[in-house]
């Protein structure tokens, strides 16, 4: 890797790390309201990122540098503990608590998105005419990226990527427990019983996810630049 390559390379991380802790911290927050204090003892409700890569240092540390290393991008994860007998107490408030994660990417891609429209807007950053990679989506107005432009284009894709791909409803995404805010609640005591009679299915759900994400998120993506840049102008 050349210095240019490293530093970007830093971005990422740090975008990483600041959105994956921001995952699971709102899934902690969310369980502890809904009364499992499970995680918010461990320390998990928290925008400290130390407990969360202490939790899960393969997936906070070592996959994402490989990944970008490997495919110039990142991914990883981490985990929020919860009680198991609360899930099955109060399964809807396990959906909630399921959902807040990638509600939590979408706020920051959200936000990444409003500071990319007043930057464009303001003449401070230019919209490229042509998106050849996820770290470009914005440039500085000479037209040369900066570390703003570059963390503020990663935090935008990141963050629309990790929200889509953890709402899929296969285990063990957040999407899979998340779908139980939409039924009764004794449809959602019958579908725990389901999900823990068929036992552990997250390698398969995962295949799963993986050959479905490759189909969703090009056009998620591409509708998400064209409500980002409706308006702004490109170029």
């Amino acid at each position: 890797m050349n210095t240019p390559d490293i530093a970007i390379g830093a971005i990422w991380y740090i975008v990483f790390l600041f959105s994956t802790t921001c995952h699971e911290a709102a899934h902690s927050l969310v369980a502890k309201w809904g009364g499992d204090l499970t995680a918010a003892e461990g320390g998990q409700v928290t925008l400290n990122p130390i407990p969360h890569i202490r939790r899960s240092p393969f997936g906070m540390v070592v996959v994402p540098i490989l990944s970008f290393a490997l495919g110039g991008w990142m991914i990883g994860w981490a985990s929020a503990p919860f009680d198991p007998a609360w899930q099955q107490k109060y399964p809807r408030r396990s959906g909630w608590m399921a959902l807040a994660g990638p509600a939590a990417n979408f706020t920051l891609m959200i936000l990444a998105g409003v500071a990319i429209r007043v930057g464009v807007a303001a003449g401070f950053f230019r919209a490229p005419a042509y998106i050849s990679g996820y770290s470009n989506l914005v440039s500085s107005a000479s037209g040369d990226p900066t570390f703003v432009t570059s963390a503020l284009s990663i935090l935008f894709v990141l963050n629309l990527l990790l929200g889509t791909f953890n709402l899929l409803p296969v285990p063990p995404l957040d999407g899979h427990a998340g779908i139980m805010v939409l039924m009764p609640e004794s449809a959602a005591h019958s579908y725990l019983d389901w999900v823990r009679r068929s036992g552990s299915f997250a390698l398969i759900g995962i295949l799963i996810a993986w050959q479905l994400f490759d189909r969703i998120f090009e056009p998620v993506f591409l509708f998400a630049l064209h409500v980002l840049y409706t308006g702004a102008g490109k170029g």
